[in-house]
């Protein structure tokens, strides 16, 4: 498989149309159980094709993966920047989360990373597990911001149909937390995290200063980006495409030097609203400028009752040619980008 991804990356090498590439992500499914080989096969088929000026290269690893040996061999690839799917440090949650780590690990896997040499992480984290009070996740906030890593990715539990969780809460095995319960803890993880210095520079993410994702910012501003195997997405800036999550296809595809490329169209309107919904989830918020260059819309006259309508209620605010979130319109994001849509 990874000599097809490098194989797609050859293949793929004018899809930036020479652009520079500032950021490498190696991410989805469990990268840190690849073999260091099979990483530096991929990444030297992307020095070989592509014009880089690296400012960053990510690898999700989970905490029961992190040794002395693989950190090194990651550091010796170029590998900088490290995301720990930590989820929670209390062993109960973590089984519940059928996570192979447990909270022993999770507390040593910084530790471990920068005895290696690593400076920069990020940690995700998962709230909204149901409990009779708020202290599992204050006590996992406070453990994290403890450990001093830099950078939070919080995401709420979510419960989707298909999934385990999804069919456990249908046959009434599992009670997910209600909204106001999620909501509360949301409000705990912003007013935590603003306390030891971080910055919610998107609605899931915090950050100390100069600490934030440079490879997902660079995402949320709507810059174009390669992405590589089974299942990846991929945008040229006018345009998305995804890779088939379908292995056997994506294998078959690549062997014989084709690629499988699925178009995923966007008309005007499409992208209009997507940048609307995206920039509106980040500190930055909606370039009022850029949405006139760009898309020709003048968003203050053409939602301008939605819009004082959500100034009043204290979700919005206007700072010259920005329009963005407030820390309560954080909880409202996606309703409010949606009545704001064209």
């Amino acid at each position: 498989m990874t000599s097809l991804i490098a194989r797609e990356a050859i293949l793929r090498k004018d899809f930036l149309k020479g652009e520079t590439i500032n950021t490498i992500y190696f991410g989805g499914g469990t990268p840190s159980l690849s073999k260091p080989e099979w990483l530096e096969e991929i990444l030297s088929a992307i020095h070989a094709n592509f014009n880089l000026d690296l400012l960053e290269v990510t690898l999700e690893a989970n905490p029961d993966d992190l040794t002395p040996t693989k950190l090194a061999e990651w550091k010796n690839l170029g590998i900088d920047r490290l995301s720990l799917g930590i989820q929670s440090f209390q062993d109960e949650v973590l089984q519940f989360y059928n996570r192979a780590h447990n909270s022993r690990e999770s507390l040593a896997a910084i530790e471990i990373a920068r005895a290696a040499g690593f400076k920069k992480f990020s940690m995700d984290l998962i709230y909204g597990f149901p409990h009779q009070d708020h202290g599992l996740w204050i006590s996992d906030l406070k453990t994290a911001l403890s450990q001093d890593p830099g950078h939070l990715s919080c995401y709420a539990l979510t419960v989707e149909e298909g999934t385990a969780l999804g069919n456990w809460t249908r046959k009434g095995k599992f009670n997910p937390a209600d909204e106001e319960f999620v909501a509360q803890q949301f409000e705990i993880l912003q007013d935590l995290t603003e306390e030891a210095g971080y910055s919610q520079y998107e609605i899931s993410n915090f950050a100390k200063p100069q600490q934030e994702s440079i490879h997902n910012s660079l995402y949320w501003k709507g810059q174009a980006y390669l992405g590589l195997g089974p299942g990846a997405h991929s945008f040229d800036g006018e345009q998305r495409f995804l890779n088939p999550s379908h292995n056997p296809k994506y294998i078959k595809a690549l062997s014989q030097d084709s690629l499988p490329l699925i178009p995923d169209p966007l008309d005007e309107i499409d992208r209009l609203n997507e940048y609307l919904l995206t920039a509106l989830r980040t500190s930055w918020g909606i370039d009022l400028a850029l949405l006139q260059e760009k898309f020709e819309k003048n968003l203050l006259k053409d939602r301008s009752l939605k819009i004082r309508e959500f100034e009043k209620a204290g979700w919005i605010q206007r700072e010259k040619k920005k329009l963005s979130l407030t820390k309560s319109g954080m909880l409202l994001a996606d309703s409010i980008a949606q009545a704001l849509f064209y």
